[in-house]
């Protein structure tokens, strides 16, 4: 079990590469086993290659002996925080802006980043890293617009954390000054807590949620840089207040940004596309 957020560890995750003819599927899951009474756990990695139509599930179980109970408490987040350095440095080094895209699911993350990629292939290498529990389906639509991409799928965890995406980034091998697009699982809780080695962290709301999102679930805008307001299409129709969502935003990180769009009807998406511009031009 996760000791930060209570969610199952996702120690058994599947990253799946849809950039070759055959599509490559790696498993890893770590084992505890325990010796004359001495606890130790280590990783193991399989690589399988089979056609897009086919996900499988693989999963086997090893005992040893007599198994006693041992009661273990680990440092999540120092673990985790240290990949993550591992993955900025990467980053640093071949002067790549890396993204964290977060927000509840159906909020418009993949549609963004489709649009995102459509507009602005030609200026701006893309490279991306698609997060949910199940399916190929979100990389099969980046891949559509041509963008190189690999699914991770979380299984039970509600999260990617850092090694995850630094596995996800030796697959795709992105190239210097590219941008590194990591569309996180849809969820405003278990994420915020871990750092991907992004550059930036971008949550995204849509006005069908409801205005009180940053009040009910402040670490994510406390630990995000910019807020996109996506879907302003509906207005008309929902009962949503933009200024009451920036106040309560602000409540909670002052520092924080925030651009209104509609990735439906294009509206405000140039505001968008230069602020990623602008970012990337600080490297």
């Amino acid at each position: 079990m996760c000791d930060t957020c209570g969610c199952g560890q996702p120690d058994n995750f599947k990253v799946i590469n849809l950039n070759d003819s055959e599509t490559k599927q790696s498993y890893e899951h770590s084992h505890e086993h325990i010796h004359d009474g001495t606890s130790h756990s280590h990783t193991h990695t399989h690589s399988h290659s089979e056609d897009h139509s086919h996900e499988q599930a693989h999963q086997h179980n090893h005992e040893h002996g007599t198994q006693r109970v041992i009661q273990m408490q680990t440092d999540v987040l120092q673990k985790n925080n240290l990949s993550a350095e591992r993955n900025r440095g990467y980053f640093e080094a071949k002067k790549i802006f890396s993204l964290n895209f977060v927000s509840s699911p159906g909020s418009g993350k993949t549609s963004l980043i489709e649009k995102t990629i459509k507009e602005l292939n030609n200026e701006i290498k893309f490279f991306v890293i698609e997060g949910d529990q199940q399916t190929i389906n979100d990389a099969k639509r980046i891949k559509a617009v041509g963008a190189p991409v690999v699914q991770i799928n979380t299984g039970n965890g509600c999260h990617l954390d850092a090694e995850m995406v630094n596995r996800g980034i030796k697959e795709l091998n992105p190239s210097d000054k590219s941008i590194v697009v990591i569309e996180n699982v849809g969820n405003l809780i278990c994420p915020s807590l871990f750092d991907l080695g992004e550059s930036k962290r971008v949550v995204i709301i849509s006005v069908t949620e409801g205005d009180d999102k940053p009040i009910k679930y402040p670490n994510m805008f406390q630990s995000s840089h910019l807020c996109i307001i996506n879907k302003t299409d509906l207005l008309p129709y929902v009962d949503f207040n933009i200024e009451q969502t920036k106040k309560y935003a602000l409540q909670v990180n002052h520092h924080l940004e925030f651009i209104e769009l509609s990735v439906k009807t294009g509206q405000g998406i140039d505001h968008w596309y230069d602020w990623l511009k602008k970012q990337k031009n600080i490297l």
